[in-house]
């Protein structure tokens, strides 16, 4: 995928006989599913994507499963033909953040340092939600730690220099290390 989109959702499997879609959410802002409007599909991963036209969605109560109509699909065949394509939105679209809130795109492949010694710890591979939000941070070609993204222990994210910095309890980065 290029630099010009974001992924905002899976599609996982038709929804009925009339061509809705079940997609799997991958953004954090589920009016990108409710509105109408233009969204592209991705087929294959490296293909450029194509426009469609979202007309409807709403989300599965209960469930984190969106289910969506694009005017293009009109029955089940087609709908299922799209299994496993990419939802994507132009990385111009992306709404604008509060301070000290980021776009987890914008996160990835940034290098970590520790705040004190400037000691480069690793890079950023991932974002997992488990009530805090924790930074993987690969350390080594087979080693990676967790790191709770929290103020106290990840007090800089400098998006224009392209860093962060923490300042980790003692015992975090060895307590914590994931080796594969």
């Amino acid at each position: 995928m290029t630099e010009d989109w974001l992924e905002i959702g899976d599609i996982v499997a038709p929804q009925g006989l009339k061509g809705q879609l079940r997609v799997n959410p991958t953004t954090d802002f589920p009016d990108r599913f409710e509105k109408p409007g233009q969204r592209w599909l991705q087929r294959q991963p490296d293909t450029t994507p194509e426009p469609v036209q979202l007309l409807s969605g709403y989300q599965i109560p209960g469930r984190s499963i969106y289910v969506i109509k694009l005017a293009e699909v009109t029955d089940i065949l087609h709908a299922e033909a799209l299994r496993g394509c990419k939802l994507l939105v132009a990385k111009s679209d992306r709404p604008q953040l509060p301070p000290d809130e980021y776009h987890v795109s914008d996160l990835i492949n940034l290098p970590v340092y520790h705040q004190v010694t400037g000691v480069k710890i690793g890079v950023i591979t991932a974002i997992t939600s488990v009530g805090n939000d924790l930074l993987e941070v690969k350390t080594g070609e087979k080693t990676k730690v967790l790191i709770p993204f929290v103020k106290e222990i990840v007090p800089l994210v400098d998006l224009t220099r392209q860093r962060v910095e923490i300042n980790p309890p003692i015992g975090l980065l060895e307590l914590n290390d994931q080796s594969n």
